[in-house]
């Protein structure tokens, strides 16, 4: 596929919902290729580190498959368990979009499928990072339901102007998310599963600090977009991530949170539950050769 963008400013024509149909049949061999690279190589790398929920979702939506999945057919089997489907857009959406989708367990991915040379990086969520990092997690029944919250409570901080706490969840839990097993520490962050670099560095790595997840803590923190996380946070279990979404009364927590500074990357505040407290020899490795 041609270099492009997938940010786009308005709907395609004819679908103010943003969806368009996969196509399917006009991905390329090299596209089908593509995956299927990119899916041996993260196979034979996440039993051991993915979650047990996200290695068992792996298995029950049959993403072993060669090719790009069709989302009809993916679809149809994540309906059956969980009540979600996949449906195409071609890039990023807009935020009242994303909700209204995810609200109704919808979950939105784009279309297209990075160049090979890209196999390592792409700061654009494409086909692998929406589908083989978040799919297999909306088949476990619990953090299907966290997701339609989350969904619905992306629609009440629209009207609140807290999306950028609410954002940040988003992105240390769905994205970037730990959680402790009786194994030891395990990912389900959808960045970190569809990431071979990442997938390393989250769980080997000694310069990021992994801590216990708290909700204002967490939406207080910063986060960086186009490198590794220095900053993990950890969850007990999918079902007290539900609940803190589904008991917590966002409206409040957000004009508390508004009053106070937001936490830069790496820091580790007072009263953090710190599992392992990061070298950050990575990040200042990083400084050093910007400084240079």
């Amino acid at each position: 596929m041609a270099e492009e963008t997938h940010v786009l400013s308005t709907p395609p024509e004819g679908a103010p919902d943003w969806t368009i149909p996969q196509n399917w049949s006009a991905y390329t061999a090299e596209d089908h290729a593509t995956w299927d690279t990119l899916f041996a190589r993260q196979s034979k790398l996440l039993p051991g580190r993915a979650s047990n929920a996200w290695l068992r979702g792996l298995d029950v939506l049959k993403l072993s498959k060669p090719g790009i999945p069709d989302f009809e057919e993916l679809s149809e089997r994540l309906t059956k368990l969980t009540g979600w489907s996949v449906v195409a857009v071609p890039g990023l959406v807009p935020d009242d979009v994303f909700f209204d989708h995810m609200a109704n367990r919808r979950f939105v991915a784009g279309n297209f499928i990075r160049r090979p040379d890209q196999l390592d990086y792409l700061q654009e969520p494409d086909v692998f990072h929406d589908v083989f990092g978040h799919v297999p997690m909306l088949a476990d029944p619990v953090f299907a339901d966290y997701l339609a919250a989350y969904g619905r409570g992306g629609q009440r901080a629209l009207g609140l102007d807290a999306l950028k706490y609410l954002g940040r969840l988003y992105w240390y839990t769905v994205e970037f998310g730990l959680i402790a097993e009786p194994e030891g520490l395990r990912i389900y962050g959808s960045g970190i599963v569809s990431s071979y670099a990442e997938t390393r560095f989250a769980l080997d790595d000694p310069s990021p600090n992994r801590i216990a997840l708290d909700l204002a803590r967490v939406m207080r923190t910063e986060y960086r977009i186009d490198d590794f996380q220095q900053n993990y946070f950890v969850i007990p279990s999918f079902d007290e991530l539900l609940r803190l979404t589904v008991e917590t009364d966002f409206a409040p927590l957000y004009e508390e949170l508004k009053a106070l500074p937001d936490i830069p990357v790496a820091q580790i505040e007072p009263g953090d539950v710190v599992l392992t407290e990061g070298t950050q020899d990575y990040a200042n490795a990083k400084l050093a050769t910007l400084s240079a």
